[in-house]
């Protein structure tokens, strides 16, 4: 019998957007098991943008601290080249009138960022997936996410 790890194998890296941020400090399985198993298996790393750390705070008191104390989820900061390019995306979406996918009349930060972290890299050559509870928000982009199953 093969069993589901040898099916649906973990991504090498996976980002966690702010959605998935707010799954994993409210105890989702999935993205617990992705925490977990990045714990114990080095190759594998989970990532968290820092402006969606920041979204998910607004919207949950003490999820940034709980998160950031966590071993094997790497929070990452907006370089100089992230700045620009986070900059730039929400540049030309302000300049396309691009409706916001969640109806929010304000820019997408955490978004942009996500975005910018899970593009092609010379590091990255296939980019890095990003778990999200809404795959719409990155459509037409090229990246690949995987939705969060929501049953605990």
């Amino acid at each position: 019998m093969t069993d589901s790890k040898e099916r649906y194998p973990l991504p090498r890296a996976v980002i966690f957007d702010d959605t998935a941020a707010l799954a994993l400090g409210a105890g989702n399985s999935m993205a617990s098991r992705l925490v977990v198993e990045a714990e114990k298996n080095p190759a594998l790393r989970v990532y968290i943008p820092a402006l969606s750390l920041a979204a998910a705070e607004r919207e949950r008191a003490g999820v940034a601290e709980h998160l950031g104390a966590l071993p094997s989820v790497n929070v990452e900061g907006l370089d100089f080249a992230a700045a620009a390019a986070v900059g730039k995306r929400l540049r030309t979406a302000a300049h396309g009138d691009e409706e916001q996918p969640d109806g929010k009349d304000e820019a997408d930060w955490s978004g942009a960022h996500v975005l910018h972290l899970a593009l092609p890299t010379v590091e990255w050559p296939r980019g890095r997936p990003v778990l999200t509870r809404t795959p719409t928000r990155y459509r037409g982009t090229g990246i690949r996410t995987i939705r969060i199953v929501e049953h605990n």
